[in-house]
């Protein structure tokens, strides 16, 4: 697919930034014009909750600007935020081409963001008629399982500050701009993305500035790019032996 066709489409991709930009295009290179006809694109708020575990899956999502999050609620009701994405994936194809009927996760937007969505059967048709196209979902599922399974062993291991210096270095990784990334110390978002309690998220943010491997600068905690590379130093032998 010319990535003309493509722009037309999906206006929004003029606006965002090269990168994302070049994974739709990647992702629908092959795609066919039924396809494209079929997008709908809207405007999600923050804190929308974009997929529910356990409803039916009628759509692929495509996340065009924004951030969204993994949540599972499972686990004696508390909220477990495993995983941000920023990254094209199409949330609810691997449900499609395992044949699952039900979404495995649930989805929230973290920020603001435009949303592409193709309909069940379309989507389907597509990934059975392009095995080029096929390819590319797997891998792209095949590399979120991955990460999403690396993420999970590390929790089993870390405890208390480890834990929440594993999340910062997630973050820094994402989000850092000039080599600093700030992020607001919201204590139950944070609990919410490690799985420890709030009076557990203070002490060891406290425990972090103390050892002056993160800053504070008002209610942000703040790390350097010399913050970070002793933060992921720290945490090598557990999580980055293998790099």
């Amino acid at each position: 697919m010319e990535n003309n066709y493509l722009e037309k489409a999906l206006p929004f991709l003029k606006h965002i930034d090269t990168g994302r930009r070049e994974q739709f295009q990647a992702y629908f290179r092959n795609a066919p014009l039924w396809v494209l006809e079929n997008f709908t694109i809207e405007t999600i708020k923050k804190g929308t909750a974009l997929i529910r575990e356990g409803e039916p899956v009628e759509h692929v999502y495509f996340i065009g600007d924004g951030i969204i999050k993994a949540t599972d609620y499972r686990i004696y009701g508390i909220s477990f935020d495993f995983m941000l994405f920023t990254k094209v994936y199409a949330y609810g194809g691997m449900e499609i081409i395992m044949d699952i009927e039900k979404f495995r996760t649930s989805l929230q937007t973290v920020t603001d963001c435009i949303v592409v969505k193709i309909p069940k059967a379309q989507f389907s048709k597509w990934m059975e008629t392009d095995i080029q196209s096929l390819r590319h979902e797997s891998k792209l599922m095949g590399e979120y399982l991955l990460e999403q399974a690396r993420n999970v062993r590390a929790f089993l291991f870390l405890q208390g500050s480890d834990r929440l210096a594993m999340l910062l270095i997630n973050r820094y990784e994402k989000y850092a701009q000039s080599g600093t990334m700030k992020l607001k110390n919201d204590r139950q978002e944070l609990s919410d993305f490690t799985g420890l309690s709030e009076k557990t998220i203070t002490r060891s943010v406290k425990k972090l500035k103390e050892d002056g491997l993160i800053s504070r600068e008002g209610n942000d905690i703040v790390i350097s790019k010399e913050q970070y590379a002793r933060l992921k130093e720290n945490l090598t032998e557990v999580l980055f032996d293998d790099e």
